[in-house]
């Protein structure tokens, strides 16, 4: 089945929101196995909006709408559709009802308006809308069998539920085979360098494998086609297998977690606790630790020291190692690192000291310039990022991002690829070739 995302709305085109509903729609319909071909966005104009319907019913079997529901004279999504399948609106009563209750249960009266939102196909059928007014839709071709359009409202926390309370098991139950998905998490590899490993493992027809590119990590998407759930997810772990034997513990997780999630997750499971101490991070990388619950098990302590005196006074890096070094060194990280698990006590100590910019950089020392250490009971380890062409929010991402990591293999006893290791208490010499992290 071929698919294509509508979205409905000028202010999408005039970039005052983001189109958070493409990319969620482009995934759960992807999880399905209907491959999405086209994303069109349009404004709230009835000629423009009829024009992309018809091209887009012409070329694609499933349109999945989001926004254009609304109660007000320029939401024409419907009654478009509605024309273009050869369909018609009816006034809902039911529906009436349930706005009314909508309003009335946050002790406001319901504008007239909204009456326009109770209309709902006569051929077709309603989606319910249990987080707002406007009751989704799901047309089918009146003249042409296996073309369909599904209407969604356009806020978020309005769309997702919907499709995956109703859309997703109507789509589902379409097809007649079962499909299931793994997702596997990979850090510390780049996209090319990982493509160039299973670049063979993407042209699978079934399984199949995607690869989705994030910041300082790659997804990679495993969806097997099968009779029964079971065949499915055998398919898909045995699968999976190929992808662990090419890139071993680059994989960090196969679930949803966030690195973050994983990591706790893992200091919990090994009784293992750890404090951090930021430069140029500016405490995220404890923020991200603390937003998983359950931190307080394996979160010790955090410091967020910008100030030489500071590193000195608090996290004991030496005055010497500053004056010789510079504050933004493998030296000094790795004093920081040090100096903030023996003040916390943690089985695991991070440092962080770079350059975010955009202002700063020297020849030198560019902006982009990171070193992250982590110290364990017996080894330091440092690592040289160099995160060019990006923004100080991404520097300061991608820093953590891999500085988590580091604290994942710490915790799990593994290699450190593309770090130097120092034995605890030792300077951290650098002289000679020094490993470096394009990211």
């Amino acid at each position: 089945m071929k698919a294509e995302i509508i979205a409905v709305g000028t202010e999408l085109l005039l970039g005052d929101i983001l189109n958070t509903n493409a990319q969620f729609l482009s995934r759960e319909l992807a999880a399905l196995g209907i491959t999405v071909h086209y994303q069109t966005v349009v404004g709230d104009n009835a000629a423009r909006l009829e024009s992309v319907v018809r091209q887009a019913r012409e070329r694609s079997d499933l349109l999945v709408f989001s926004g254009g529901l609304g109660p007000t004279e320029d939401d024409l999504t419907k009654q478009t559709v509605a024309r273009a399948y050869g369909d018609e609106l009816r006034f809902d009563e039911e529906e009436l009802a349930k706005i009314q209750h909508f309003f009335s249960a946050w002790g406001r009266t319901m504008p007239q308006n909204n009456r326009r939102q109770a209309y709902v196909p006569v051929h077709g059928r309603k989606i319910e809308n249990h987080n707002g007014t406007a009751p989704g839709m799901i047309f089918e071709d009146t003249r042409e069998k296996g073309k369909y359009a599904v209407l969604l409202p356009g806020p978020p926390k309005e769309l997702q539920p919907m499709f995956l309370e109703t859309v997703r098991p109507w789509l589902a139950g379409m097809s007649d085979c079962v499909l299931h998905s793994l997702t596997l998490r990979v850090m510390g590899i780049g996209e090319s360098h990982l493509q160039e490993k299973i670049g063979s493992l993407l042209e699978n027809e079934n399984p199949t494998a995607a690869l989705y590119a994030k910041t300082s990590e790659v997804v990679v998407r495993i969806t097997a086609r099968a009779q029964d759930l079971q065949t499915a997810e055998e398919m898909c772990r045995n699968y999976a297998a190929l992808f662990y034997d090419a890139l071993g513990d680059h994989i960090y997780t196969q679930t949803e977690d966030s690195l973050e999630e994983t990591v706790v997750h893992t200091l919990m499971e090994k009784g293992k606790t750890v404090a951090t101490a930021e430069s140029c991070t500016g405490g995220l990388l404890s923020a991200r630790l603390t937003s998983v619950p359950g931190s307080s098990e394996v979160f010790q302590y955090g410091a967020c020291t910008y100030a030489n005196e500071v590193k000195e006074r608090v996290l004991g890096v030496k005055h010497e190692t500053l004056e010789q070094f510079g504050a933004v060194s493998p030296q000094v990280a790795a004093e920081m690192a040090e100096g903030v698990r023996r003040a916390a006590g943690a089985d695991f100590g991070v440092g962080i000291t770079g350059i975010a910019g955009p202002g700063g950089g020297t020849p030198e020392k560019p902006v982009g310039l990171v070193y992250v250490a982590a110290a364990g009971e017996t080894f330091t380890y440092v690592q040289k990022l160099v995160v060019t062409g990006r923004t100080r929010e991404m520097v300061r991402l991608s820093s953590t991002q891999h500085a988590l990591d580091m604290i994942r293999r710490l915790a799990l006893d593994l290699a450190q690829p593309g770090c130097r290791a120092f034995a605890a208490g030792t300077p951290a010499n650098f002289t000679g070739d020094t490993p470096v992290k394009d990211v």
